[in-house]
């Protein structure tokens, strides 16, 4: 699942939107023999419709056979317009008792005091969970989301292409990309593809290179950059070098994370660096699955890939934060998420899951799951990634220095950071 942060909003139009929402379940609920309730608001994370209608009717009675006090309320949702209609529920205290969210939502509504603390939930089981999925819904401390799913990228390659140049060695690590890149020039590819759009996430194309330099976006205390240090300098320098070179498609500029058609999609070249399962399952249909390679993360000085959890969170304003936490330990057993991650095409967070598929794709996809990153969850963690994604572009068209651009970005976000302390 892919998801950005769009603009909230305004505050008059939010408390309009908020008159027009429910309020939190959690109460008793006449229809139902005085049984407190609560209410769910869930995403398509599962895309078919009759699937998703049949794991969550099942979720549903076995969550009320194990817990016959509750009557537990699922409201499908839309992505389109979920920003708003979260921001708008909460800002006038009011919303679910539960809902989905996924790392960089949740340190926005965890400052504004929204949502519960679930520590006394998750912590008992975080030794079941894959390295980024509690850490990834925990801020300053305290976890505020169950983990019910994990997305991950890594490495796609076109061996027709890779074959077309002689490298018989897919490129796993930088030096090997810098080595690669001039036989596929000459063959007359490029080598890597890459989103430098402003609205593409940096967390499927920068991000991932400065976390594999080393580096970090914010400095441990949250309170500044330090993208802008010499890991970052040599992550922007690497990219830099490749698009001078020719190794990344001019197209990049205005490139967003779609894959279908990206010159890498129709075959023009080599490799990808951030690809998820839908995309290879994309590709196979245009190469044929036989010249499509799964591989790992790059390697920098570090191993590193981006994958993120989704969790459930609870409304701090709910009026059954009991029941809300018994509906959270019952989504995070095996048999929910197993079940969830076969419904979904997801991965299940736990590192005890069963893995059912034999599809030699989907298994390399498992593989990259430890390599995996969740981000770095920051309130003005989005508004900070527009003023980086302005200052790459400008070092890829040749008006700045990586240096100046990234001080210049860094400049920016300092200043935000310091207003909202």
């Amino acid at each position: 699942m892919k998801s950005t942060v769009r603009r909230i909003a305004a505050p008059l139009t939010a408390l309009v939107l908020a008159a027009a929402l429910s309020s939190c379940g959690g109460g008793d609920d006449g229809g139902s023999a005085g049984k407190k309730s609560v209410t769910l608001w869930m995403y398509p994370v599962i895309a078919d419709q009759a699937a998703s209608d049949a794991y969550w009717k099942k979720v549903e009675t076995d969550f009320e056979a194990a817990n016959s006090g509750i009557d537990l309320k699922l409201e499908n949702q839309p992505w389109k317009g979920r920003e708003e209609k979260v921001a708008a529920a909460f800002s006038g205290g009011k919303g679910p008792d539960v809902l989905l969210m996924i790392p960089d939502q949740i340190p926005q509504y965890v400052k504004s005091g929204s949502l519960e603390p679930v520590d006394d939930v998750v912590t008992p089981e975080k030794d079941k969970f894959l390295p980024a999925a509690i850490p990834g819904l925990t801020v300053e401390g305290k976890v505020y989301g169950a983990p019910i799913y994990h997305t991950v990228t890594t490495t796609m390659y076109n061996k027709t292409v890779l074959t077309k140049a002689g490298i018989s060695k897919p490129p796993e690590t930088w030096d090997e990309i810098k080595a690669a890149a001039p036989k596929l020039k000459a063959a007359g590819f490029s080598t890597l593809d890459y989103s430098a759009s402003p609205e593409a996430t940096l967390n499927l194309n920068f991000y991932p290179l400065l976390w594999q330099a080393g580096g970090k976006v914010f400095a441990d205390d949250g309170k500044s950059v330090s993208f802008n240090q010499a890991p970052g300098l040599e992550a922007l320098t690497f990219l830099k070098s490749l698009w001078d070179e020719g190794a990344i498609p001019k197209t990049a500029l205005t490139a967003g994370n779609v894959v279908a058609d990206s010159p890498f999609g129709k075959g023009q070249v080599a490799m990808a660096m951030t690809s998820v399962p839908a995309d290879a399952a994309t590709v196979a249909k245009t190469w044929g699955a036989a010249n499509v390679e799964i591989g790992t993360p790059l390697t920098g000085k570090k191993q590193v890939g981006f994958g993120l959890p989704g969790g459930l969170v609870v409304n701090a304003a709910s009026e059954n934060t009991d029941g809300a936490k018994k509906f959270l330990s019952f989504m995070m057993q095996p048999a929910q998420l197993d079940a969830l991650s076969k419904a979904s095409g997801f991965y299940s967070p736990r590192n005890d899951a069963k893995s059912e598929s034999t599809d030699p794709m989907a298994a390399k996809f498992h593989d990259a799951l430890q390599y995996a990153v969740p981000g770095e969850p920051n309130p003005a963690a989005r508004q900070i990634m527009s003023f980086l994604s302005t200052e790459i572009q400008a070092v890829l068209t040749g008006k700045k220095q990586p240096q100046q651009a990234l001080d210049d970005a860094a400049k920016q976000a300092n200043d935000l950071l310091s207003r909202q302390r």
